[in-house]
C-alpha cells in the first residue's frame, strides 16, 4: 500500500497509486462528450446499474418522508449544506462563508460532517481546509453525525450545529436544509449515479430549503433563468440565491498570501484532486495565467511521495514558472516548492449574484434569542 506523503518526512518513494476513477473520463462518458461503440456500450451498462440504486434510493427516501425510519433532533438548530449531485459543487466555501457568518455575529457554531476519505487521519482534506479558514470553529468527524452533533453541543457548549455534506443524510433533523446546484452541471446529466452523477432522483429537491446555484457566473442570464424556474417547480417553497465562486488570493502551506496578479500572464502547472475538476478549470481561466499543462487526481487523493516526485518531475518538463492547485489538496502537500517552483493554492471565496437578502432572513430566524 502506497505511503502517504507528510510533509517533513523523509518517506521512501512509493509506485504511485492508481485508481479505477479518472474523474474526467467518467464525466466526459456519462455527459455523452465520449463518442464511439465502446462509450455507448458502457453507458447502457451504466443505466442497467442505475436502475437498482434508483429504486434503493427512492424507497429510503419514501421511509423518510412516511416516518418509517426514526429520525433524531439535537438540542440546538441545525443548518445542512450538500448537494443533489455527486461532489464538486464549490460546497466548502459555502460552508465556511455561513461559518463566518454565524460567528460574526458571536454564535458558537460547531461543523459536523461523515469525514469521508480520512482514512487513518483524524480529519480529511475538507476539514484540514475548513480548519485553516476557520480557526475559531470546531470541526467534528463522525460516519455517526448524530452522535456528533450531540458531542458538539455538550463538549463545545455549541448554539449551532453546521451539517456539512448533509442532504442525504437524514437521520439528524435540520432546520434549514440548503442545496448546491453546480451551474457546470446541476442535474448531474439527468441520470442518477452511476449512469449518471445524481445521487438520488431530482424531484429530492423538494426537501430543500434554500437553493444555490453555484458557479453561476459561468453561465448566462437566460441559462440561469431556465434551472431557477425548474428548480422552483422541484422546490416551490424555497430560497434561491446566485453565487459566484471567485478566486481571492494565492495561498502557501506556510500561510502566505499573495494577489492574484503574482500569475498572470505566467507560464503554470496546475493539478487537482477534487470531484469536479472543471470547476478548478474554470477557475484558472479567470486569472490570466498560462495554464502549460493540467493534471487530475481522483477527489480526495491521498498523495504519497511518489506523487510529489512525479508532480515536481511533471512541472519541470512544462517549464512552468509557478504550480497552482486548490486548498484542499495544498493541505494534504504541506510544501511551499516544487523544486524551488513555487507552489500555490488558489483560495475562493463566494459573493451572492442574488438571493442575500432572503438567505438571511432565514438564517437569521434561526439565530439564538437573547
Amino acid at each position: 500500500m502506497p505511503v502517504p506523503f507528510k510533509p517533513g518526512e523523509l518517506a521512501p518513494v512509493t509506485a504511485r497509486r492508481t485508481s479505477w476513477y479518472d474523474p474526467a473520463a467518467f464525466h466526459d462518458l456519462i455527459s455523452g462528450r465520449r463518442r464511439g461503440p465502446t462509450a455507448m456500450l458502457t453507458r447502457a451498462a451504466l443505466r442497467a446499474a442505475e436502475v437498482p440504486y434508483s429504486i434503493a434510493m427512492r424507497w429510503r427516501n419514501r421511509r423518510y418522508d412516511r416516518g418509517r425510519t426514526k429520525t433524531y433532533s439535537v438540542d440546538v438548530p441545525v443548518i445542512s449544506v450538500g448537494n443533489l449531485t455527486l461532489g464538486g459543487t464549490g460546497k466548502t466555501p459555502v460552508v465556511a462563508w455561513l461559518a463566518r457568518w454565524l460567528r460574526d455575529r458571536d454564535v458558537r457554531v460547531t461543523i459536523v460532517s461523515r469525514g469521508y476519505g480520512a482514512g487513518d487521519a483524524s480529519r480529511n482534506d475538507e476539514a484540514l481546509e475548513l480548519e485553516q479558514r476557520l480557526p475559531d470553529v470546531p470541526h467534528m468527524q463522525n460516519p455517526d453525525r448524530v452522535e456528533a452533533a450531540r458531542v458538539a453541543i455538550e463538549e463545545f457548549d455549541c448554539q449551532m450545529i453546521l451539517l456539512d455534506d448533509g442532504f442525504q443524510h437524514r437521520r439528524l433533523e435540520r432546520d434549514l436544509d440548503i442545496v448546491l446546484l453546480d451551474a457546470l452541471a446541476p442535474f448531474g446529466y439527468e441520470h442518477i449515479f452511476p449512469r449518471g452523477a445524481l445521487r438520488e432522483p431530482a424531484a429530492g429537491l423538494k426537501r430543500a430549503d434554500a437553493v444555490l446555484l453555484s458557479r453561476a457566473d459561468a453561465i448566462d442570464a437566460t441559462a440561469r433563468a431556465a434551472l431557477r424556474d425548474r428548480a422552483r417547480r422541484l422546490a416551490p417553497d424555497a430560497v434561491w440565491a446566485e453565487v459566484a465562486h471567485a478566486p481571492q488570493a494565492l495561498f502557501s502551506s506556510s500561510g502566505i498570501e499573495r494577489p492574484l496578479g503574482e500569475v498572470e500572464g505566467k507560464r503554470v502547472a496546475a493539478f487537482c484532486g477534487i470531484g469536479n475538476p472543471a470547476g478548478f478549470r474554470h477557475t484558472l481561466a479567470g486569472l490570466g495565467c498560462q495554464v502549460a499543462a493540467f493534471r487530475e487526481f481522483p477527489d480526495h487523493h491521498a498523495y504519497t511521495r511518489a506523487d510529489v516526485e512525479s508532480l515536481s518531475r511533471w512541472a519541470d518538463e512544462t517549464n512552468a514558472e509557478a504550480v497552482l492547485t486548490t486548498h484542499k489538496d495544498l493541505v494534504k502537500i504541506g510544501l511551499d516548492d516544487f523544486r524551488r517552483r513555487p507552489l500555490w493554492a488558489v483560495s475562493i471565496g463566494i459573493s451572492f449574484l442574488s438571493g442575500l437578502s432572503e438567505l438571511e432572513e432565514e438564517l437569521t430566524a434561526l439565530l439564538p434569542r437573547e
